[in-house]
């Protein structure tokens, strides 16, 4: 099988997620146990057991998944199992450099633990939320922003009919009421702890961008498909300018899985915690082969085909 890996970003995390991986796997206790070393802080028992309200902080949830999906891309690397094309959601990118070769584990854990307590400092100087508006176009949903007061804007393209806004509180709320209004199906609260993708994002570029320029950096092996543009690259010098970008732009992940589309892949594999990947490309690409790793009977799984 010629597989496209994807990575989770934000708010697929759950309490326990990563336990039986360890449990079960050499390579996976290996990761988890060097991110205790290059944390500071147990991972490990933050993942396992929780609470809910500390997995959910950003500084924390952000490294957390990360070491999730790290720990099955190697499980999976150890199997012989490799991609063709990579992309990760948001966050989910910082995994997809480390397993299209761009960037260590240890480097990428560094930066994304970075991005993690960057973005949580942001969120309380700057209070925001973010909510899915699915059942309405794009530009409609684009639209409603644009016309109310304040800090507001679509800031991810999941899917058809499925976008995610991000701003101010008021501004989110007065939103939401609007799309609801107007015949959106649903909207969904988003369990992050900021405005993620908007313009309440700016302060953390700077920083970001001169710690993504300090890190060594490898060419990939395989194509990435960055947030930004939704075009494949091995251009180290786009994919370090996307990850600064993405931090303030949207995520064009429905255009990011028309570009998977139209390469030679058999299927995607989502890996990490939960599954919300596998139903935005079944949503995107009806008829397009599509798997996820998250826990060990997953790795089972996928082995016996």
């Amino acid at each position: 099988m010629r597989w496209a890996f994807l990575f989770p970003g934000q708010g697929s995390q759950y309490v326990g997620m990563g336990a039986d991986l360890y449990e079960r796997s050499e390579i996976a206790r290996k990761t988890y146990d060097e991110a205790v070393d290059v944390l500071g802080w147990d991972v490990r028992e933050v993942s396992f057991k929780g609470p809910e309200e500390a997995l959910r902080a950003t500084n924390m949830t952000q490294p957390a998944i990360f070491v999730h999906s790290v720990a099955v891309w190697r499980i999976l690397e150890e199997r012989g199992i490799f991609p063709e094309v990579v992309a990760g959601h948001s966050l989910g990118e910082y995994t997809a450099l480390v397993a299209a070769g761009c960037l260590s584990f240890e480097e990428g854990l560094k930066l994304v633990a970075l991005r993690g307590k960057l973005m949580h400092e942001a969120g309380e100087r700057r209070p925001g939320k973010m909510a899915a508006v699915i059942g309405l176009a794009d530009d409609e949903v684009r639209r409603l922003c644009d016309e109310i007061e304040g800090e507001v804007v679509a800031a991810n393209f999941n899917a058809p009919g499925q976008v995610v806004i991000s701003g101010e509180v008021g501004a989110v709320d007065r939103v939401v009421e609007r799309a609801r209004k107007h015949g959106a199906r649903r909207v969904v609260l988003l369990k992050v702890s900021g405005a993620f993708h908007s313009p309440l994002m700016e302060d953390v570029g700077e920083a970001m961008k001169e710690a993504i320029d300090e890190v060594p950096w490898s060419e990939p092996r395989v194509p990435v498909i960055p947030n930004a543009t939704a075009k494949p690259t091995r251009d180290t010098v786009e994919l370090k300018r996307c990850l600064v970008v993405q931090l303030t732009s949207p995520v064009r992940w429905t255009e990011t899985l028309y570009s998977l589309g139209e390469m030679e892949v058999d299927g995607a594999l989502e890996l990490g915690p939960g599954h919300v990947l596998q139903g935005l490309v079944r949503r995107t690409l009806p008829g397009f082969k599509v798997a996820g790793v998250d826990m060990w009977e997953d790795v089972e799984r996928l082995e016996e085909g």
